[in-house]
């Protein structure tokens, strides 16, 4: 397979110049960590207040089609809700509201808001190049209600793009930020320009990746790079941490700055595509279109078996010559633009591609983002630790604490294997899941947080048994002061008949000496634990367990 693969790319026989997709769409999924606008105050993000936040800044809460009439729950919801298992269905569309005694118990664990002021796109993909302009479909940031996670889609779509043109798309629209500059000063590997258009065509917001002092300075300030404004603009009322400027709440980037992607490719003869083409769409995330193939990489030797899901690689009615493209940054359909079903928005493969792939997409990346969250947050919580300061423990182990209860809730309520009885979606669920190592991963972090548990356990054990000890001590030396009490009590000295003055001089006598004693056992209460240890050790004999008596009194054990 491997040979195979290497001898075609040597190949040069590529389709014709010309090739066009005659129908594109691209649907950029973003994790975001949010936090709240003190962030050195480590609780959850207010949900009421981020509700409201959106609302006043132009966001719009998405009314599902399970929570409206039943006039807006069409054939179409109704085979994306039985396309997934019962778990992933409660995870996606909620409880039974009928069963409920509330609406809001009904509700989904997710929850998302969209903008409707965005509704077009330009982009200027380099130096020289006629703009790019889209449509935009979507605009939708989905929060989880457990979690401090959110993610931002954004979907575009446009017609008639000339293959080459949609590779560099894809390979430049999703970047926060640029990760360098030429000689010209434009951010290499990022879009030249991107533009925000209302829907009478006016510019709402663009990119400034040629600002390469910007984005200097914020970095030598914070440590942390910022993103472009353009993404900026979009996110609001939102606002990057670090920053300075005010906000009620803030967000945080969990993983690279290239955002994951999937992408829908309607093409006139998909099968006139040579191995390179499919090996430049599978890599798209990682692979420079201006570069060669690295045809000895084991990504590039072992593409199709690694990449590529051909249960539709054919002519057939289920889905005409269909291919799956997934490297887990990004899931590819590619298929052909002449078959109705592959173009059939309610039935075919782009409404499959439009919902099923899309939300199968979002579950392994918020599995993803999820995970790395965790890890971050019990990296920050040691690293905010001080041992020497017994308020710091305490926040220490109340973080760790918190964080290990909202990782079992994430376990038993939204992490899961099984996402569909469909063949085709749970092999593409996996493969996704596969290539992003979230199964790794969640084992790793697992064992991260039981290790922190076992160890505030055994912390906790160790502060018990050592108080048990201590009061074994005292309760054992206070057994002189109540035997002194009661020899009193015998009435061996007949100061009944006493006066006043002394009875109570001798009972504040005795008082003050089994509280002194008591006082001194409680400070010595280790050193006498290790007295009675060596005393009570049977392996001891004679001069041994006297110097073992006196170096537990020095405290030299």
């Amino acid at each position: 397979m491997g040979y195979c693969v290497t001898e075609t790319l040597r190949d040069k026989h590529l389709p014709p110049a010309a090739a066009v997709v005659r129908e594109f769409r691209q649907i950029l999924m973003w994790p975001l960590h949010l936090l709240p606008a003190n962030s050195a105050d480590h609780r959850r993000v207010p949900r009421d207040a981020l509700h409201g936040s959106l609302c006043a800044a132009g966001w719009q809460p998405f009314v599902s089609a399970f929570a409206g009439d039943q006039g807006r729950f069409s054939e179409r919801h109704y085979k994306e809700f039985v396309s997934f298992l019962p778990q992933a269905q409660r995870f996606l569309y909620g409880e039974s509201r009928v069963q409920m005694d509330s609406a809001d118990e009904g509700q989904s664990a997710l929850s998302a808001f969209r903008r409707t002021d965005i509704q077009q796109l330009r982009v200027v993909l380099r130096e020289g190049s006629a703009p790019v302009q889209l449509q935009v479909e979507r605009i939708e940031l989905c929060l989880l209600a457990d979690v401090d996670v959110a993610i931002l889609q954004v979907e575009v779509h446009t017609r008639n793009l000339p293959l080459a043109t949609a590779q560099d798309l894809l390979y430049r629209f999703g970047r926060a930020y640029p990760t360098g500059w030429d000689e010209d000063g434009h951010g290499v590997h990022n879009a030249l320009r991107v533009e925000w258009l209302s829907a009478d065509g006016r510019v709402l917001a663009s990119s400034d990746a040629d600002q390469r002092e910007k984005f200097l300075k914020f970095t030598v300030e914070h440590r942390a790079p910022t993103i472009s404004s353009h993404w900026s603009f979009l996110l609001e009322p939102l606002v990057l941490e670090p920053t300075r400027h005010s906000g009620l709440l803030r967000y945080r980037q969990i993983e690279t700055h290239r955002m994951p992607l999937l992408a829908y490719l309607a093409m006139d003869n998909p099968r006139s595509l040579t191995q390179e083409n499919w090996v430049r769409l599978g890599l798209v995330t990682t692979l420079h279109p201006n570069e060669a193939i690295p045809v000895q990489s084991p990504e590039v030797v072992e593409f199709v078996p690694r990449y590529c899901y051909d249960r539709y690689w054919s002519d057939s009615d289920a889905g005409p010559n269909t291919r799956f493209l997934c490297s887990g940054r990004a899931l590819l359909v590619v298929g052909d633009a002449s078959s109705e079903v592959f173009l059939d928005a309610e039935r075919g493969i782009l409404a499959q591609f439009r919902h099923q792939y899309r939300l199968l997409f979002m579950v392994n990346h918020f599995h993803r983002a999820t995970l790395l969250l965790f890890s971050q947050l019990m990296a920050d919580a040691i690293q905010h630790m001080d041992t020497a300061s017994p308020d710091s423990v305490r926040r220490f182990k109340r973080r760790v604490r918190s964080g290990f209860e909202t990782f079992l809730r994430f376990t038993h309520r939204y992490w899961f294997h099984e996402l569909s009885e469909i063949s085709h979606l749970q092999a593409i669920y996996r493969l996704c899941a596969t290539r992003l190592g979230n199964d790794t991963l969640y084992a790793e972090i697992k064992s991260e947080m039981r290790e922190m548990i076992d160890y505030l356990d055994s912390d906790a054990q160790r502060r018990q048994s050592t108080t048990v000890m201590r009061l074994t001590v005292v309760t054992t030396l206070s057994l002189v002061g109540t035997v002194a009490t009661g020899f009193l009590g015998m009435n061996i000295f007949a100061d009944a008949d006493s006066p006043l003055i002394d009875r109570t001089l001798f009972f504040l006598m005795a008082l003050f000496g089994t509280a002194l004693l008591t006082g001194y056992a409680v400070v010595k209460s280790k050193r006498l634990a290790d007295m009675l240890d060596a005393l009570s050790d049977e392996t001891l004999q004679g001069w041994g367990r006297v110097k073992a008596i006196y170096g537990a009194w020095r405290g030299d054990q």
